[in-house]
């Protein structure tokens, strides 16, 4: 099989084979034999085109990966040694050999500065790539809104000899990241099967009335794309609308009415009269309390003019709040997450007509909006339905339902009607 039974003088092959069990490196073998045949390169190189074809990654940042992946030698001859090595350190190295990896990948260039333009160039891709699917237009202009948006959380603070523009040092990536999972998870699962379904390429299915037109919903597939980066796999199988301003009014008491049926986690979008919009994913269900309550899945997020996560930090325990009918000046009537009462990372008012967004330990957040006092224009809230709820539920009402039935067959035989009840 050409190079994959050479020798090997590379230390790098030897240190990277250890981190594969003997059928790993023979699934990898047979990998590499099957795209090396499709390359028509008797079994000696895989070539760029059946590479990118295979892992499903193009433009730029497939031309990328497959340079670093062949080892920068640029004669488009990917052999068995550079896949067990490349797989070796961006699927099994350390968090800091992985994320120098994809660190490296954005540089798509290949001029040692990771610019702006990209990080662009990357982000473009991978828009085209998970949005293929909903019938979008690959670099439409939409795309350009949104990756400049996404763009608005990461710092270029690096400084280059020679350059004017400054580039994104490897802290301001790390940084970003954190801010941004969704595109961590994305470039880390790049050596996997395009249709695998890997991580970071999923968007939950939007499930809405067919009176709600796609385009006054706060949440479009990009921004869902960008939240779904904070949660499992499983909780980016189908998000159901359970209450929208527009359509249901201002109403506190609409909006619990509206929610009470749903037990799972909400997704809770805010748009306010500065034209900000942000958030928080509610892991727990919306219930009366007369203290914060919750878990540390809950997270806020912002979505415009800049799109960024904010998860615990665990200084403290005050992640939702939701406290109704109370009378006590202390206990503030509305939900909420973050920080403490009557000075939360995000509040809503019972009125629905108010809020407050300040910074707070509990997410390490800032204020999501321009200012500190909020006036919601609309308020939507999404409720995240976990893959095979639906299924499950659908069995526990069959499973009633015949339940009930035997009861009934019992009943009748009892007093001797069943058969006559045929």
């Amino acid at each position: 099989m050409g190079n994959a039974q050479s020798p090997c003088s590379d230390p790098r092959f030897a240190s990277a084979s250890r981190a594969f069990t003997q059928k790993g490196l023979e699934d990898l073998k047979a990998l590499f034999a099957s795209l090396a045949a499709q390359s028509q390169s008797n079994g000696h190189h895989i070539s760029s085109s059946v590479f990118k074809a295979y892992f499903g990654i193009h433009g730029p940042l497939g031309d990328r990966m497959f340079d670093l992946v062949s080892q920068r030698r640029h004669d488009q001859k990917l052999t068995f040694e550079d896949l067990v090595i490349a797989k070796g350190t961006y699927e099994k190295g350390t968090k800091d050999e992985i994320e120098e990896f994809i660190y490296q990948l954005l540089d798509v260039t290949d001029n040692g500065i990771v610019g702006r333009s990209d990080v662009k160039a990357v982000l473009m891709e991978i828009l085209d790539d998970i949005l293929c699917q909903r019938n979008s237009v690959p670099g439409s202009n939409s795309h350009q809104d949104i990756v400049g948006i996404f763009l608005n959380a990461a710092n270029f603070s690096k400084s280059n000899e020679g350059c004017a523009e400054s580039s994104m040092s490897f802290e301001d990536f790390r940084r970003w990241c954190a801010l941004f999972p969704s595109v961590r998870k994305y470039l880390g699962s790049l050596l996997s099967p395009s249709d695998t379904g890997r991580p970071g390429s999923h968007i939950p299915h939007l499930l809405h009335s067919e009176n709600v037109e796609s385009n006054s919903l706060l949440l479009k597939n990009e921004y869902a794309w960008h939240i779904g980066g904070a949660l499992s796999q499983q909780e980016l199988d189908e998000w159901k609308l359970l209450y929208h301003s527009a359509f249901n009014g201002l109403s506190f008491n609409t909006f619990l009415g509206n929610i009470a049926n749903d037990e799972g986690p909400t997704v809770l979008i805010i748009k306010d009269r500065e034209g900000y919009i942000y958030g928080g994913y509610a892991s727990q269900p919306w219930e009366r309390h007369a203290d914060f309550y919750g878990d540390m899945k809950s997270f806020l997020f912002q979505l415009y003019p800049r799109a960024s996560i904010f998860k615990p930090t665990g200084a403290n325990n005050n992640l939702q709040w939701c406290a109704v009918n109370f009378s006590s000046e202390s206990i503030p009537n509305g939900i909420g997450f973050g920080g403490r009462a009557h000075h939360f990372g995000l509040f809503l008012s019972a009125n629905f007509d108010q809020g407050q967004t300040f910074s707070c330990t509990t997410f390490g957040s800032p204020c999501l909006s321009k200012t500190t006092q909020i006036h919601p224009q609309v308020i939507e809230c999404w409720g995240v339905v976990p893959k095979g709820a639906q299924q499950e539920k659908h069995e526990a009402v069959k499973g009633t339902v015949l339940e009930r039935f035997k009861e009934d067959r019992h009943m009748l035989n009892m007093v001797g009607l069943a058969s006559s009840s045929e």
